[in-house]
């Protein structure tokens, strides 16, 4: 029998919710970071190897940054989902990431970011709003 999850106050699920997120968005900006400035893994592959085209993603330290930070959110979902509901969890969690992850692109990637984007962004908010409520 699977056990009910603990009932907890609106902050503690609010702070396991951000952590998530947090712990997510920054993982996946350092791992683009990290491949941004590897370079074109194609072209690396088609005169080191396979071998120098691991070696280029391996010896950046961005990637491991990256990886640290998503392994973290991955650690830090399963806590969450210990003590919450799946259904709050998981679509609070994936959809608010999408939010950080175009501020955070737009930010320290410097991509573009387009207009359709960022209305998808704030329609993510509203519905995280509907479902927390």
């Amino acid at each position: 029998m699977i056990a009910p999850a603990s009932s907890v106050g609106f902050w503690p699920a609010a702070g396991m919710i951000s952590a998530i997120i947090l712990a997510s968005s920054v993982g996946e900006i350092l791992t683009a970071a990290a491949m941004k400035s590897v370079g074109d893994l194609d072209e690396i592959r088609a005169h080191s190897g396979l071998a120098g085209a691991i070696r280029a993603v391996l010896t950046c330290p961005l990637f491991f940054g990256g990886v640290s930070f998503l392994a973290l959110a991955f650690f830090s979902l399963l806590y969450a989902l210990n003590h919450l509901p799946l259904g709050l969890v998981a679509p609070a969690s994936a959809s608010l990431t999408l939010v950080t992850n175009a501020v955070g692109a737009k930010i320290f990637l410097k991509e573009n970011v387009d207009r359709r984007r960022w209305v998808a962004a704030v329609l993510v908010c509203v519905g995280v709003y509907f479902l927390a409520h």
